[in-house]
This record gives structure tokens, sequence and C-alpha cells, in this order.
């Protein structure tokens, strides 16, 4: 039997509806936005909802990794690599997760290279994917225990 540490992955997946609805809220915030632009604090609340995003997608696929005893991962990529050969997660929600795990560099490190304009793609396409994850986990970790 593998120590999966099962409050920490709850406690991150139920972060998730969070991020859903930061990413609702930003969608309906560019709907009003006059030129497509927004204000700075609009681009900033992207961005940061992007990092948190990333944050529980990699916590919570580190904590299968070390439950499961699956290779260790070499990168943020990488981890989302592994959800996806250990069939925890599909290709559709994988090529979206994997956009997003590309992006921690430039918006932890890069910032200052941003260009803060309209909306960002990925703030349309995580919900879906997201929630794709936060219901794909525990099915696998249910299997996984059998």
């Amino acid at each position: 039997m593998y120590y999966v540490d099962q409050e920490q992955i709850d406690l991150r997946l139920s972060f998730i509806p969070t991020l859903l609805q930061a990413c609702r809220e930003l969608q309906e915030e560019s709907e009003t936005l006059e030129f497509g632009d927004g204000s700075l604090l609009f681009h900033l609340a992207q961005e940061r909802t992007l990092v948190l995003a990333i944050e529980t997608v990699t916590d919570v696929g580190s904590l299968l990794i070390d439950a499961f005893m699956m290779r260790d991962a070499s990168s943020y990529e990488d981890i989302v690599d592994i959800l996806i050969g250990e069939n925890v997660i599909g290709e559709e929600v994988a090529r979206v997760l994997t956009e997003l795990v590309q992006m921690r560099r430039f918006l932890t490190q890069d910032y200052t290279e941003i260009s803060r304009t309209g909306l960002h793609p990925l703030i349309r396409s995580l919900p879906e994917a997201l929630g794709r994850f936060a219901a794909d986990v525990p099915v696998f970790i249910s299997k996984e225990r059998i």
C-alpha cells in the first residue's frame, strides 16, 4: 500500500473552484474592456491566477508522483508528462496543462517582459482543463488503491 497524502491533495484540489471563479470573473471583465486592454490590476490578476493554477497542478502532480512511486520528474513539464503516462489525465487536459506549466518561468522570473494586453488565452481554456483535472485525480487514486 502506498502512502497518499490525501489531506494535501484534497486541500489543493479544493482550491480549484477558486481558480475557476477567478477565470470566469476575468473573462467577464474582459468583455467590458474598451479597446481590449484592461487595467494593470486586471493583468496582474490574470498573472496571479495563472501562477496559482501552475502551483496547484504541479503540487498535486508531485504528491501523486511521490505517493505512487512514479519516476522522478525533471521539470514542471515532466510532471504533466508523467501524469499522462500514468493515465491520471487525458491528452486534451495534458495539452492545456503543459502550456500552462511552460509559462512558469516567464511569469515568475521574466515578469518584466510580459506584454499586458487583453485576456490571456489560457484564462479561457483553464476552467475546463482544471475541472477535468480535479475530477480525474480522485478517480486515479481510487483505482490505484484497489
